[in-house]
């Protein structure tokens, strides 16, 4: 069993703080076994709402929730959305008797009765599957190639491994989308998630997808919105400060699981990921996820001017200004859209990611970091 550790301490740290924790992330990536970890399932007070009998108790929220002492812990909060009020009032007695933790695969109304009737009240934890820290740098591949939904990555085979994630591209589509709330239909929504496939890592062209699917754009629009609130793809937005310089306006799209991605690319083996054309778009995102997962910035932004320099994620963070540029390559040198991106952005720091085993720095505010590092936040930090 792989120990989500820093998970654990980021909802025992919010429970302290506040009286309800939202731990959300999609479907299958181990949050019903991390609230396990606080509170069994056969407890009484565990909640689970896929659950008929539990879900019939808790059309009357008020009755079924105010007599709870202790941490309470709401499985699928999303399939009742009258419980967000309730929890506002229980959340506001005076001797707090109890708290809650409420898990949730994200849709458009969870997000809209978090923050519109738990503000101020609410912390929220964002999870996802294992990452580069958790299964440790022996296991980075077999974390790239299969993505880290844990039955993918723990899959016996390659071969189950893959018809895993291919069960879960489907059961999303048929089933999981309609109950978060997003009614679209499941085959056109499959067409259009596997044709951003070709985009992962590239500029958004809302315009070109769609007519190549024979959709409108705002069709489009709406259904990477939908891909995006259940945690599926990234949309990373462009740094727009007026430097005086005509900036790219238009965000990148990423897969949040390079697993998924493969899965939609066809990519089976290690073998065939290692000789496909979107060999690096691959690799860059499954770095950028790493990063973005270890330092948990306050926003994150790609840097790209029209006349050439650019800068793959740059991030703040407490104050400071973290650039990083993933490089697969054998030995990354120090180039003239680094220079560039250090000056506009008046970076602290810039980290160079690559696939190679050794560190070793370009300047004093520049160094070339293995993978491996990427779950390192204080080094990619440069603390």
């Amino acid at each position: 069993m792989i120990e989500r550790i820093s998970y654990l301490r980021r909802v025992r740290a919010g429970l302290k703080r506040n009286p309800v924790v939202a731990l959300l992330g999609p479907r299958q990536c181990g949050k019903t076994t991390l609230a396990r970890e606080f509170l069994p399932a056969a407890a009484p007070n565990y909640l689970d709402l896929e659950d008929p009998s539990t879900a019939a108790l808790l059309e009357h929220p008020m009755t079924a929730l105010q007599g709870l002492r202790g941490l309470v812990v709401i499985d699928e909060a999303q399939r009742q959305p009258g419980i967000f009020p309730v929890l506002r009032v229980l959340a506001d007695r005076a001797d707090q008797p109890a708290t809650f933790l409420i898990l949730g695969s994200a849709s458009p109304e969870l997000s809209r009765q978090s923050s519109e009737s738990l503000a101020g009240r609410i912390e929220i934890v964002e999870m996802r599957g294992f990452d580069g820290g958790e299964v440790g740098e022996t296991e980075l591949s077999r974390l790239w190639q299969r993505g880290g939904f844990p039955r993918s990555f723990l899959a016996k085979s390659e071969a189950d491994s893959l018809q895993w994630r291919r069960e879960f591209v489907r059961t999303f589509l048929e089933r999981d989308l309609a109950g978060l709330g997003f009614g679209m239909a499941p085959a056109a929504l499959g067409r259009f998630w596997t044709m951003i496939s070709h985009y992962h890592g590239q500029i958004w062209n809302g315009n070109e997808i769609a007519a190549s699917l024979g959709i409108a754009p705002n069709t489009a629009r709406r259904h990477l919105d939908a891909l995006e609130q259940t945690y599926m793809v990234r949309r990373l937005p462009p740094w727009h400060a007026n430097l005086g310089k005509r900036l790219v306006k238009t965000p990148k799209i990423y897969f949040r699981d390079s697993g998924l991605f493969h899965a939609l690319q066809g990519i089976g083996a290690a073998a065939d990921l290692h000789t496909h054309p979107k060999l690096g778009a691959s690799w860059e995102g499954f770095a950028l996820e790493e990063v973005i997962q270890a330092v948990q910035p306050d926003e994150a932004y790609f840097y790209s001017v029209h006349s050439g320099p650019e800068l793959d994620l740059f991030m703040l963070k407490g104050g400071r200004r973290i650039g990083v540029e993933f490089k697969r390559e054998d030995a990354p040198r120090l180039t003239h859209s680094m220079v560039t991106a250090l000056a506009d952005l008046k970076l602290h720091r810039l980290s160079v990611i690559y696939p190679g085993a050794r560190r070793y720095r370009l300047r004093d505010d520049v160094e070339v970091l293995p993978l491996k590092d990427a779950a390192d936040a204080d080094r990619i930090e440069g603390k």
